[in-house]
Order: structure tokens, then C-alpha cells, then sequence
């Protein structure tokens, strides 16, 4: 007979238990700057200047951190030249690019519905607003 070797089994992820790991990944992929810095690494390479000229109201600092988590989690991955002054560029890894399509249906779900967002906000508002003065 065969030994039996001692596996160490991961629990099964669960969103909904507070312990899981997977809000981490959540937390990262739910971030606007991240939905729109790995729409702009889709199809192409970029420098971290390109990015922050594409990506309107992004700061240095939140864009460094940004690009700093996607690289830690896998999705992003960053090329450094040797040149001066440094040349960096950054692109998606393979499994940021499973997420892409998920992003973009987020980006133009967004862009598409903002109207109807816009004006559900503003009604609930007024309700809001008139119930405080009564």
C-alpha cells in the first residue's frame, strides 16, 4: 500500500466571509483608477506620463500607488530600460487581461446609464431634502 501524504487544502473562497482573501482583489479591481489605468493597458504598452495624461484628475501619488497594486497582484507588470533618464513601461500580465472585457463592460455600462443615474440621484435628493425641511 501506498502512503498517504498530508495535503494542506485552502479553504474554498468566499466573498462573503470577512476572513476571505478575495476582498482584497475586490477592493483593487472596484477602484475607478484601476478600472481606467488597465482599459488604457489593454491593447498597448505605456509609459507612467502617458498614463497620467490620459487618465484625467489622476495624481502622481495615487497612480504610482495604483500601478504599484496592480503590479503586486499580477496584473500589471513593469519594464524598466536602461536608459537616461529610466524609461518605465507598464502592460498588462496575462491575468490582467482576463479582466479586461469585465472593466470595460463596467466603463461603458457607466458612460451609458449616467443619465439615468444622474437623474435618480437628484430625485432622491429632492425627496431627501424636502423631508428634512418638514
Amino acid at each position: 500500500m501506498g502512503s498517504i501524504e498530508n495535503q494542506t487544502t485552502q479553504p474554498q473562497a468566499c466573498a462573503f466571509n470577512a476572513d476571505c482573501p478575495t476582498r482584497l482583489i475586490l477592493n483593487r479591481i472596484a477602484d475607478k483608477w484601476t478600472v481606467l489605468v488597465m482599459i488604457l493597458l489593454e491593447s498597448e504598452t505605456k509609459r507612467f506620463s502617458n498614463l497620467q495624461r490620459e487618465i484625467g484628475g489622476i495624481s502622481q501619488k495615487m497612480l504610482t500607488q495604483t500601478l504599484r497594486g496592480l503590479e503586486r497582484d499580477g496584473l500589471v507588470s513593469r519594464k524598466v530600460h536602461a536608459t537616461v533618464p529610466p524609461k518605465v513601461e507598464y502592460a498588462l500580465t496575462p491575468l490582467g487581461h482576463t479582466l479586461k472585457d469585465l472593466l470595460y463592460a463596467i466603463k461603458t455600462w457607466s458612460e451609458t446609464n449616467i443619465e439615468e443615474v444622474l437623474t435618480a440621484q437628484n430625485s432622491y435628493d429632492q425627496l431627501n431634502t424636502k423631508q428634512l425641511i418638514a
